[in-house]
C-alpha cells in the first residue's frame, strides 16, 4: 500500500510593525520583540509607513499618529509602547 504525503505550507507567525525612520519608540519596540522571537517562534516583517510602496493610503491614515503599531493576522496587538502580555495572548490565540 503506498501512503501519501502531502505536504502542508508551514504557516509563519509574522508580527508586522510598522514604523518610521527615527522613531524612538520603534527601535525600541523591534529591539523588545527580538528578545520574544525564538522563545515564542514568530517572524518579525518591519514596514515604514512612509517609504513602503505595500502601505496604501487608508493604511498610512490609519496608523500614521500611533507609529510604532505592531499587527497579527491583521489585527492591531499594540501600538507606541511595548507590550508583552498583548504579544503572547496574540499569538497564544491564534496559534
Amino acid at each position: 500500500m503506498h501512503v501519501a504525503h502531502i505536504k502542508m505550507p508551514i504557516l509563519s507567525k509574522e508580527l508586522i510593525v510598522y514604523y518610521r525612520d527615527g522613531c524612538h519608540l520603534c527601535d525600541v519596540v523591534v529591539e523588545s520583540l527580538t528578545q520574544l522571537q525564538q522563545e515564542l517562534g514568530f517572524e518579525i516583517k518591519q514596514i515604514d509607513i512612509d517609504c513602503d510602496p505595500q502601505v496604501n493610503e487608508h493604511t498610512r491614515k490609519q496608523y500614521n499618529a500611533d507609529i510604532p503599531v505592531v499587527t497579527y493576522q491583521d489585527e492591531v496587538i499594540f501600538y507606541h509602547f511595548f507590550d508583552e502580555i498583548a504579544v503572547r495572548q496574540a499569538l497564544a490565540k491564534n496559534s
